[in-house]
């Protein structure tokens, strides 16, 4: 079944990669980390070939999901390296900037035998720990095969992941065999995991780390400067993490919020930095003038402008200055972002009806009265609106958001306990 799994997906690579070629045409980002997707690994990562641990995340979301266990894992472990992988580039920018205490940073091997080994053996893990769900079965083998225990860390299974994962359960039981430990997220991704067939004794819930990880800080003073002299400086939207299409429901949701609050601000923020270059022609389009971050002089964002904030990093802060915050991936359904970032801020967050990836997250939330949830553009225009000219109830949302991060916090140090009954 190994076999049969590398010949379909070496198949789909091959139809695949003409649009991953097209795609990185103008950056060449692709060609330029597929030796190490080969598993070439560059040397320096591990010259002496000590253990250490390997932490696989995916994209920006499980990187920053991730980032608060770094530092536990590094002082409960101070003998093994440390060392992350991603498989997109963003999550591999973002990881270079925000992950912090690592020996190497890399790219993930494609998910077939050869590469896969020269990476375990670049590398050398005594634990390999992947985010959430990122389920390669020749990685698990390979790992498991050689002696590296295995460990799924924040897990979550999504609706649509689990009706997938249920066609193929006959195969994925055997590969949830070689995991040793899955921590997650709570009771409905337990259930669902161990309904695909791993060992129920080695499931146990430490929900999210997501929570450990959402610091709401203070925004530095560059992005601050931004502002026409006031911090912030008019009331504030920031619509965070869209995704295509939903930027047309921003901007036209936006029309109607300046009919009631004439001076209010919106700041776009798309979800992938490739569509940076799409939104101000919707922008221009809707009657507005676009303002880019990177472009932009400190004093520079004014009034009846719409600011683009084209720049990796900064988006975390920037809720700290928002009146209310709208997050996207949730009108289009794409199963929504993290919504704890703004919350952590204190801050009314606003989402779209798909928040499958946040599922359980969101559903307490809502259970609190700490998230407002809309279905179209004339109803996050009415909100958004609404909040702004209610500050009281802006207040109490936020505060409501804010204290239910503070009361979930705790997943790191239990997931830390848990990983340290595998490593001898």
């Amino acid at each position: 079944m190994y076999i049969l799994y590398s010949i379909l997906l070496a198949v789909g690579f091959v139809l695949a990669l003409p649009w991953f070629l097209w795609k990185g045409r103008r950056t060449g980002k692709y060609i330029r980390t597929f030796r190490e997707r080969m598993g070439a690994l560059p040397v320096y990562l591990n010259v002496d070939g000590d253990r250490s641990i390997w932490i696989h995340a995916v994209s920006v979301g499980e990187v920053l999901g991730v980032r608060p266990l770094i530092p536990a894992l590094r002082e409960r472990f101070p003998d093994l390296q440390l060392f992350l992988s991603t498989t997109t580039v963003t999550g591999n920018e973002v990881a270079a900037k925000k992950a912090g205490d690592l020996d190497g940073l890399c790219f993930a091997p494609f998910d077939w035998p050869g590469p896969v080994r020269r990476a375990l053996t670049t590398l050398n893990p005594a634990l390999l720990v992947l985010v959430e769900t990122e389920l390669w079965p020749n990685l698990i083998h390979e790992a498991h095969r050689r002696g590296t225990r295995v460990a799924v860390v924040n897990g979550r299974i999504s609706d649509r992941s689990f009706g997938r994962y249920r066609i193929v359960r006959p195969f994925l039981r055997r590969v949830l065999e070689e995991i040793d430990l899955f921590l997650m997220q709570g009771e409905i991704p337990a259930a669902r995991i161990r309904d695909l067939g791993a060992p129920a004794g080695r499931v146990s819930i430490a929900h999210s780390l997501k929570y450990d990880a959402a610091e709401p800080g203070r925004p530095p003073e560059r992005l601050t400067r931004l502002f026409d002299g006031r911090s912030p400086p008019r009331p504030l939207w920031v619509a965070g993490s869209t995704v295509g299409g939903e930027e047309e429901c921003v901007l036209q949701a936006f029309h109607r919020v300046r009919e009631r609050v004439k001076d209010a601000a919106l700041l776009i923020a798309p979800r992938h930095p490739e569509r940076f270059g799409e939104v101000p022609p919707l922008v221009e389009a809707a009657g507005f003038r676009c303002r880019r971050r990177s472009a932009l002089e400190p004093g520079g964002w004014r009034e009846g402008d719409v600011l683009l904030l084209d720049t990796l990093g900064e988006l975390a802060p920037l809720y700290t200055l928002a009146s209310v915050v709208f997050v996207g991936g949730s009108l289009a359904a794409t199963g929504g972002h993290n919504i704890l970032e703004p919350a952590a801020a204190a801050k009314p967050v606003i989402v779209g009806p798909h928040l499958e990836n946040f599922q359980e997250i969101a559903d307490e939330f809502k259970s609190d009265g700490a998230l407002i949830e809309v279905k179209s553009a004339e109803e996050l225009g009415r909100e958004v609106a609404d909040l702004l000219l209610d500050e009281p109830r802006r207040r109490e949302l936020g505060e409501r958001a804010r204290r239910l991060v503070e009361r979930n916090r705790g997943a790191v140090q239990r997931t830390v306990d848990a990983l340290g009954s595998l490593i001898a």
